[in-house]
């Protein structure tokens, strides 16, 4: 085990962020939020990953305000009362001196029928489609698309009114934003189908409202993955050239950090590179990036927001991390089953506690310990 963590301690700042370390809580859909309201158990539990030194706190995903936006019980919402909510969980984080942000989600086709608060609504999606040859879903208007983008700009809105430190936008997985990304779901013929530039325009006019809401000064993050949940060897593209091209432009709507995600954060992106995907995204753009996962384990993750987060996992040693990060092939590093597990893993790591360390047990997902 790495017994010098200093390339993970250095501080770190952009626009509104500025972290006392590069270790990130990676947002984790915990269905822990009775009536879609953090309560104090929540609260707790965020207060308590900032008291074990981490950096920054990205929240669970938090649903905006669309009809259609949620799709699972008891995951929180970010409008209406659960704002009230929201705010006793950033004073906690804060007072434990910690930063946090906000993840905005809208789950898209992976809505099923009957799930919550309004149970006959829909899947929303590009195309009707939560996965490719799988169209039962609404196949969403320009008006559709005009109230998602309207929601989003709300929520980063009323995220920086509450004294959140930044705000990620949640584009992976397989999700609403990477459904219009993934040619597998998006099947339309207008001007958000087709080329790989067009799939990009909604989350570049969602970007875009955000950054007209917050200022220029206020860090906007977005989340994106090559893999979904509906299928993890499903790309976006296939070489750095279309990685570049799928970029750019969301760099130009208003990007500040790209957090890439990947199952395993040691594998490399392309062939002929030892790159991972957040190295890539860096080297391609300049702008800083936060990679993830499988941090501090031995078994991956394997799973979605409605089936929990994997199997058990052993300890695993984070001296390959340390070296990538020495070098600064990334900026951030988002740590999830082991801080969920631990929420002491950073400073234990940091104190040489390694043996104090315990290995991942799913059933952690069961509390908010």
């Amino acid at each position: 085990m790495s017994k010098d963590l200093a390339p993970l301690l250095r501080p770190f700042a952009c626009k509104s962020l500025n972290l006392a370390n590069r270790v990130a809580m990676a947002p984790m859909t915990r269905m822990r939020s009775p009536g879609y309201i953090p309560d104090d158990a929540v609260a707790g539990y965020y207060r308590r990953r900032a008291e074990g030194g981490v950096g920054l706190i990205v929240t669970e995903g938090t649903t905006v305000n669309h009809v259609a936006a949620n799709g699972y019980e008891q995951v929180p919402a970010f409008h209406g009362e659960a704002l009230a909510g929201w705010q006793a969980v950033v004073d906690a984080v804060h007072e434990a001196g910690g930063s946090i942000v906000p993840q905005l989600w809208h789950v898209g086709g992976i809505r099923r029928p009957g799930t919550g608060p309004d149970k006959d609504v829909p899947g929303y999606s590009p195309s009707g489609c939560h996965a490719p040859g799988k169209c039962k879903g609404h196949a969403m208007s320009k008006q559709d698309i005009d109230d998602v983008i309207r929601a989003f700009a709300e929520g980063a809105r009323d995220a920086k009114a509450l004294g959140f430190d930044g705000v990620e936008i949640h584009g992976a997985h397989g999700y609403l934003i990477d459904q219009f990304f993934w040619a597998g779901t998006n099947l339309r013929d207008d001007e958000y189908g087709g080329s790989l530039d067009n799939r990009g325009r909604f989350a570049r006019e969602i970007i875009a409202a955000v950054r007209a809401e917050v200022g220029e000064d206020f860090a906007i993050i977005l989340r994106f993955s090559q893999w979904k949940q509906q299928d993890y060897s499903a790309r976006l593209v296939e070489t750095p050239d279309e990685l570049a091209q799928f970029l750019a432009p969301l760099v130009e709507a208003g990007v500040d950090i790209f957090h890439c995600s990947q199952r395993r954060f040691w594998e490399p992106e392309f062939d002929g590179s030892d790159l991972n995907l957040a190295g890539w995204v860096k080297k391609l753009t300049g702008k800083p990036t936060m990679s993830v996962g499988s941090v501090g384990l031995d078994g991956d993750f394997i799973g979605n927001a409605q089936t929990g987060m994997g199997g058990d996992a052993g300890v695993s040693d984070i001296d390959e991390l340390v070296e990538r990060m020495a070098r600064d092939e990334f900026d951030l590093i988002a740590v999830g089953r082991a801080l969920l597990q631990d929420p002491q893993w950073l400073q234990k790591m940091r104190e040489g506690r390694v043996e104090e360390l315990a290995p991942y047990d799913k059933s952690a997902l069961a509390t908010l310990s």
